[in-house]
C-alpha cells in the first residue's frame, strides 16, 4: 500500500506532500516520465522494477486493482494532476502512461 509516511521519511517527498525523486544523476539530466513513473513504481511497489514502453502495467508488473489504484493515486500526487476513471481504464502499458500525463499536463 503506498505509504505517503514511509516517503516523508526517505526524504523522497516534497514539501506539498507530493512524490518527490531523488537525482542519482550526478550529469545533472532531467529525469523523463518514464524515469519519474520508475520511480513512483518502485516506491507503490516496494522493489526495484525495470519499464519500457511496452511493459503492461497490471500483467508484467503483478499489480492487482488496488496496487493500480494507489499507483494512480501517487501519479496524480506527483504530477499534481487528476486521471479520470474512463482514461486509467485505457491505460495497459508504460507509454500508455506517458501519453496520458502528458496530455493531462497539456490540458487535453
Amino acid at each position: 500500500m503506498f505509504d505517503p509516511e514511509a516517503l516523508r521519511r526517505s526524504g523522497r517527498m516534497r514539501q506539498n506532500h507530493q512524490l518527490a525523486l531523488v537525482d542519482n544523476n550526478s550529469s545533472g539530466a532531467v529525469p523523463t516520465i518514464r524515469d519519474e513513473i520508475s520511480a513512483i513504481f518502485e516506491q507503490v511497489l516496494g522493489r526495484p522494477v525495470v519499464i519500457t514502453d511496452d511493459t503492461d502495467i497490471v500483467e508484467d508488473l503483478g499489480m492487482d486493482s488496488l496496487g493500480v489504484m494507489n499507483f494512480v493515486m501517487a501519479i496524480e500526487d506527483f504530477y499534481d494532476l487528476s486521471i479520470p476513471l474512463d482514461r486509467v481504464a485505457q491505460i495497459r502499458t508504460v507509454a500508455d502512461l506517458i501519453r496520458s500525463v502528458e496530455d493531462l499536463r497539456n490540458g487535453h
